[in-house]
């Protein structure tokens, strides 16, 4: 077996997705665009270096939609939306959303996301552990963009289930249970649009379906897509920007130290953090628009394209000490939100999240620990999120 054949093998197995990082080293070593068998059964290019991977985000002859590069409907009721539109339409889409997202808007809610923030660390105050995760990196993010969206307090969690299936579906062959999770979510978004309709709000749902009955810009399939997109990256990126960033603290006490004692570092410890173990771990697929060399390598039309984000902040071309963790690292420009035109419109309000979050974590219970080991905790599996299913912490509030 050839050493790129061993490294094919490698990927994608559970110790992988426990650590993915030794492999990612000798792929942008060896063969930094690998062609190889995705899990879903696709074939196509894997690109893991810094420089390759910045070019092919923005590389104008790659394309998002599928429909284009096959002449196929959309796998997915959820799909039509800005993240697999390419231009026109995908400035379109971009543009009905990023009114929500503007930096005055953003800058409005810190002292909300800070309320949400306290209460939930209040909420734990009543006992000495807390799973991170479930009650408080969850919590806090569908908090905030369901208030955002205009989501019913009581419907949040099953918005969790929803996501969750989502994002499994575009990883494995879809099951019984998440064709059932989707035909609720879609039942759930119609009823929703119509009471919309007769009584519309201030939120971003409302402005976007009333945009839609107006006749402007927004067909029935593109609405599903956009509140689909913002309902899942609106809270699965800060999940776990907050989740691994808390535990890169952990791996690294000093650098925790130095953040309890100096707050205001806290903008650069969330670049390191999104750097380090970044929340998402691969973009999401592109496609070759045409016969093409890329980077030295012949690529065919329709040839599959996928970068892997967290590989790309590992190299040590752009990244002195790239496995190190240190706060206090010189501006980086990682890929953590990707790059070009569809770099993460909620990045943000990520952003602002994290840094509340995570300060108001160590301010609040400067003494938590993790009550389990770290190699036992389990990565979630799958080519979308980075991210570990509990984080079980030993508060010590009185300590």
């Amino acid at each position: 077996m050839s050493a790129n054949e061993s490294l094919k093998n490698a990927l994608f197995t559970e110790e992988f997705t426990q650590n993915p990082y030794p492999v990612y080293e000798k792929l942008r070593q060896s063969e930094p665009i690998l062609n190889l068998k995705f899990p879903d059964g696709r074939y196509g290019w894997l690109i893991t270096r810094y420089d390759e991977a910045v070019a092919a985000l923005k590389e104008g002859r790659f394309i998002k939609d599928i429909t284009k590069a096959y002449g196929a409907e959309h796998t997915s009721v959820f799909s039509t939306n800005m993240l697999f539109a390419d231009p026109p339409d995908h400035k379109r889409l971009r543009g009905l959303v990023q009114k929500g997202f503007t930096p005055q808007r953003i800058a409005d809610m810190r002292s909300h996301i800070q309320d949400i923030a306290d209460t939930l660390l209040h909420e734990a105050s009543a006992k000495d552990t807390m799973n991170l995760i479930d009650e408080y990196a969850f919590k806090l993010p569908i908090i905030v963009i369901s208030e955002i969206l205009g989501v019913p307090t009581e419907d949040q969690d099953k918005f969790r289930v929803w996501s969750n299936s989502i994002i499994g579906a575009s990883n494995r062959e879809t099951s019984e249970e998440v064709v059932q999770h989707m035909h609720e979510f879609i039942a759930y978004l119609k009823d929703w649009f119509a009471k919309v309709r007769e009584n519309p709000g201030d939120d971003m749902i409302s402005q976007l379906v009333m945009a839609e009955d107006q006749g402007d810009r927004l067909s029935e399939q593109e609405l599903y897509g956009v509140v689909t997109l913002m309902i899942i990256a609106g809270h699965e990126t800060t999940v776990n920007l907050i989740g691994n960033g808390v535990l890169a603290l952990l791996e690294y006490p000093e650098q925790r130290k130095l953040l309890q004692e100096q707050p205001e570092l806290i903008h650069g410890a969330i670049e390191e953090m999104l750097r380090y173990n970044g929340p998402v771990e691969f973009s999401t697929s592109r496609w070759a628009a045409e016969d093409m060399e890329f980077h030295g390598v012949q690529m065919k039309k329709g040839d599959l394209v996928v970068v892997s984000l967290n590989s790309a902040n590992r190299d040590a071309g752009p990244f002195e000490h790239p496995d190190l963790f240190n706060i206090t690292r010189e501006k980086s420009q990682h890929l953590a939100f990707g790059k070009g035109i569809h770099l993460c419109l909620g990045a943000p309000l990520a952003r602002l999240e994290g840094e509340i979050a995570i300060n108001t974590l160590l301010r609040r219970y400067p003494h938590f620990e993790l009550q389990a080991g770290v190699d036992e905790l389990r990565w979630r599996p799958g080519m979308i999120v980075r991210g570990v299913e509990e984080i079980p912490l030993a508060l010590h509030p009185e300590s």
